[in-house]
């Protein structure tokens, strides 16, 4: 052989193309099995070191090492580092290729991080230094954003994943790398203190401008763009120094090792120049979601970081502020509030003002977040995980069928068969759910309750008479859960208290209109009336059907000799609201929300009102306005022919379909149009029309609702646009705000 170089090629079955190494001294080839490609890579890999040959790439600048990475062959990685340290850090340096498949790098880097408890820890921190070194590119303006962003967020991920399966993955909720214990592991997040050091006083700096009152933060903008412009000039960019108070001299815009990218940075400070927030309101949460990444993958699963949670509290302002500034935020970085209900809470109403297309690529984007396959949720199934059915016993069947499956399988992808038949696919799937839907209401089973306008369902406070009916109310749960997931329409309709209960939202005394009109009328005029002197002699006891005889229930502890008076009064209104909404039917209550959340985290579901719940379970209705017009009527001053009343009606055909339900159900709480149209209305004593009030024009007056007479309280607006613009803000921010005729 001579020291002649020749090529040697090795097989692989398992890949699209062949591996081909370049290595040296003579030619050789080994067909890989199947079953042993990977124990045989390596020890193929394994002999032609020891027999000497060579680490070269080929033609193309391709290495045996990208090649590895490239199919995930931590073993053949690991041979190859043993007789090249120096291709450790390759590998981690290979964390920051966006053209290299990240499930691969974490295969490998698994894999290497199993062989001992010092290669574990080396692995942690090389990449903590990485992810470090990263993060300050991205918080130079003059960076390429895009490009910083999804290389540290890239980093930090495999990061994490590594952490959380190494020898010893935290399991007691103790956050180990936090809470002052110096121990090896909890060393490995100290290169990225150096990190969340400079992303601490970047907030502090900005929550100081924030308090300064001014329209535009020049100080700190002029230094920005003065030092941007040294690094365009070609003069050399100095190490990242992050501001301290007082110290704004000591801002750079960039790192040694960065190159700038003077278009992309030029125009993201052309954008807003003058304003900061503007300018790294992006980046700067882009940090944050990388804190959040390490602070939790030190936590158990469903504990929030004490120190995350502190962190957001102390720059809370800020991050409002751009959020504010720009939502978008929330759903590209700000992830650590659907899993902390105690951050969620302070950006809710930010996040409830965002479209709800917007919300609902959100809840998707979660919602499969965390399945295998997460981009094929309707993947195909096996033969052991169809469900099957028989249609002359549906219901009982398929309660039977899915409460023995696989819940996790049920989330990736369902397939339905009939007994005795042959059809599957999304056809059938479809219809299982259709049919499913008109099952779960059938007085049959005694579950749900027709409501007054009698196009909704209510649970059913009788349901005991069914022996089994909080098992039938968990697989109602389940199914409806299921639809969800699945993006299947079911064809039911709640009445908007149940939507509430799903949705975890306090109810009212409106609510009970939907079961009992007439009582909500009476709970109505105590509110609306004094009661002081008209001898009501109420206590806070009520008198209910408790299985089936008549029983006298207190309110609250003592309720029987407490009087309701005057200043009581709308605590008693509430109270008895929840006992005849909530109270009468909370258990059937907890075994659908236990069915429900299955398959839909609490957490997710609370993106949406009772409204938008409703037509993402059962889709957009579809609403006739010109049998609408026909069937209004006006009152308190309005005709047909009043220029107001003309605009209101073009307005209603100007508005998208999902505005138009979103009117109606501000209306009359219902998103439905009962069968034989407008015509056909309930109201809190019959049937109804939909019907039109004038009321006195003062600036930014809202217009109100009365649902239990579907009266639409109508402001009279000087002109057209100033009407559209109330309306639309009374509807996609006023669904609590309505007052009673």
């Amino acid at each position: 052989m001579g020291g002649q170089n020749y090529s040697m090629t090795l097989y692989n079955t398992s890949v699209t193309s062949m591996l081909r190494t370049r290595w040296g001294r003579q030619r050789c080839m080994w067909p890989a099995r199947t079953v042993t490609r990977r124990h045989g890579q390596r020890d193929t890999a394994q002999i032609l070191l020891l027999r000497g040959a060579k680490y070269l790439p080929d033609k193309n600048g391709v290495t045996p090492l990208d090649l590895c990475v490239q199919g995930g062959y931590g073993e053949t990685c690991e041979v190859l580092i043993q007789y090249h340290p120096r291709l450790f850090q390759t590998i981690i340096q290979m964390t920051q290729n966006e053209d290299l498949r990240e499930n691969m790098l974490r295969q490998v880097l698994e894999h290497l991080s199993q062989q001992s408890e010092n290669q574990y820890l080396k692995i942690l921190t090389s990449l903590a230094e990485v992810a470090t070194t990263n993060g300050h590119k991205l918080l130079s303006i003059s960076s390429n954003y895009d490009a910083q962003m999804k290389s540290l967020l890239r980093i930090v991920r495999i990061f994490c994943h590594v952490f959380r399966i190494g020898p010893s993955s935290p399991s007691n909720g103790i956050d180990m790398g936090y809470n002052g214990n110096k121990t090896p592991r909890s060393q490995v997040f100290k290169p990225l203190e150096l990190l969340w050091h400079s992303l601490d006083e970047w907030l502090v700096l900005i929550a100081t401008e924030l308090m300064k009152n001014k329209k535009d933060s020049t100080d700190i903008t002029s230094i920005l763009l003065k030092q941007k412009g040294q690094d365009q000039d070609g003069t050399s960019i100095p190490a990242f120094e992050p501001p301290g108070p007082g110290s704004y001299e000591n801002l750079s815009t960039g790192t040694g090792e960065s190159k700038p990218d003077a278009l992309g940075g030029k125009q993201e400070a052309s954008a807003d120049c003058q304003d900061v927030i503007s300018m790294t309101a992006n980046r700067l949460s882009a940090v944050i979601q990388a804190f959040y990444m390490c602070c939790s993958c030190q936590m158990p699963p469903g504990m929030t970081s004490p120190r995350f949670i502190e962190f957001v509290c102390k720059h809370d302002e800020v991050l409002k502020c751009f959020v504010n500034r720009n939502p978008k935020i929330i759903f590209d970085h700000f992830h650590f509030l659907l899993e902390c209900p105690e951050l969620m809470s302070r950006f809710m109403h930010i996040i409830k003002a965002q479209p709800f297309k917007d919300r609902c690529e959100w809840f998707y984007e979660h919602l499969h977040s965390g399945q295998p396959d997460s981009d094929m949720v309707h993947r195909p199934v096996n033969e052991n995980d169809i469900l099957l059915v028989h249609r002359d016993s549906i219901f009982r069947s398929s309660c039977e069928v899915v409460s023995k499956a696989n819940c996790a399988k049920l989330k990736q992808g369902i397939a339905v068969r009939f007994h005795g038949e042959e059809g599957m696919g999304q056809g059938v799937v479809r219809e299982w759910f259709d049919i499913l839907s008109n099952e779960i209401v059938n007085p049959d089973y005694a579950l749900f309750t027709q409501s007054a306008d009698g196009t909704t369902f209510q649970p059913n406070s009788n349901s005991y008479v069914n022996p089994d009916h909080l098992n039938y109310f968990r697989f109602a749960g389940q199914i409806l859960g299921l639809a969800l997931n699945h993006r299947q329409l079911v064809n039911i309709y709640f009445t908007r208290s149940f939507y509430k209960h799903i949705l975890g939202i306090p109810v009212n005394y409106q609510d009970v209109a939907s079961i009992d009109p007439e009582y909500a009328k009476n709970l109505q005029w105590i509110l609306d009336n004094d009661i002081s002197d008209l001898g009501l002699e109420l206590t806070f006891s009520v008198e209910t059907d408790v299985f089936g005889a008549m029983e006298e229930v207190p309110l609250k502890p003592g309720g029987g000799s407490i009087l309701v008076t005057q200043n009581n009064k709308a605590e008693y209104v509430q109270l008895v609201t929840e006992l005849r909404m909530t109270r009468a039917i909370q258990p059937q209550i907890n075994a659908f929300l236990q069915g429900f959340h299955m398959f839909i985290p609490p957490s997710l579901i609370q993106l949406f009102d009772e409204y938008e719940l409703e037509l993402l379970l059962s889709g957009m209705p579809e609403i006739d306005v010109s049998d609408w017009i026909k069937n209004t009527e006006y009152t308190s001053g309005y005709e047909r022919e009043d220029p107001v009343i003309q605009w209101f009606w073009e307005v209603v055909e100007d508005i998208t379909p999902e505005e138009r339900v979103l009117l109606l159900q501000f209306v009359t709480g219902s998103s439905r149009v009962p069968h034989g149209g407008f015509a056909n209305i309930m109201g809190g004593s019959g049937l109804q029309n939909f019907t039109i009030a004038a009321v006195p024009y003062t600036p930014n007056l809202l217009p109100t609702s009365s649902t239990c007479i579907n009266m639409l309280k109508l402001p009279e607006y000087p002109s057209k646009e100033i009407l559209k613009d109330r309306l639309l803000v009374a509807l996609h921010c006023g669904s609590y705000g309505y007052t009673m005729a």
